[in-house]
């Protein structure tokens, strides 16, 4: 599985270490930035990331700041992309059981490293259940479609 990887200033040591427990645990990693701890914008480094999750170069993405809300707002407008905002593991099941999220927002300032691991973990290892869950995905799908004319 290649997962796409993106933070700005506020996300980039969570996303560091991230990476560092992608690598280990051998998924294949694009990274959208940033690499600096300067002050930048979060929309310039979520939504490529999304972009990727959406034309299928990634799997999955995991893009992250201060609060994880920044980033969210701006991967869910990509066409293609369901972004939850988790911030504890039993939400980064359900999502991806119920909603087929794939796309995971996490705030640095708000979950710990060690948790913020496990999240990503169960974000990743969890499969969606389709199903009666398909309809309600199918539904989100036809309200983007209407409003990205």
């Amino acid at each position: 599985m290649k997962i796409a990887i993106a933070a700005d200033h506020g996300g980039l040591n969570l996303k560091n270490k991230i990476k560092e427990y992608l690598k280990a645990n051998g998924y294949g990693i694009s990274d959208f930035g940033t690499d600096s701890a300067e002050s930048c914008d979060y929309p310039d480094f979520a939504l490529p990331a999304a972009e990727a999750v959406a034309s299928g170069e990634c799997d999955r993405g995991i893009i992250i700041c201060s609060t994880g809300i920044g980033v969210s707002i701006v991967a869910n407008k990509v066409p293609g992309v369901r972004c939850a905002h988790c911030h504890d593991s039993y939400c980064a099941e359900f999502t991806r059981r119920h909603n087929d999220a794939n796309v995971l927002a996490m705030g640095e300032k708000v979950v710990g490293e060690g948790y913020a691991l496990e999240i990503v973990d169960v974000f990743l290892r969890t499969e969606f259940e389709g199903g009666r869950h398909q309809r309600r995905v199918d539904k989100i799908t036809a309200v983007e479609k209407k409003y990205s004319k």
